[in-house]
């Protein structure tokens, strides 16, 4: 993977978070939005084990691109 990706967890209004994964350039600056959780959940924890997977599809996703 050549661009860090970094997840964050966000709670825009008390009680609703949703989680980013951010992706950054080679230097570590410059972050952009790769995805985004399309609704907020209730709870810190179930947005981030959302984010958790969605990281983990995009490593998938970089590796598999990378490998061919």
């Amino acid at each position: 993977m050549t661009h860090p990706i970094e997840l964050i967890i966000d709670e825009p209004a008390p009680g609703s978070f949703v989680w980013r994964l951010l992706e950054t350039d080679t230097d570590g600056a410059h972050p952009t939005v790769l995805r985004s959780a399309f609704d907020p959940v209730e709870s810190y924890e179930l947005a981030l084990a959302s984010g958790q997977r969605a990281l983990r599809s995009e490593i998938r996703a970089h590796a598999t691109t990378e490998d061919h």
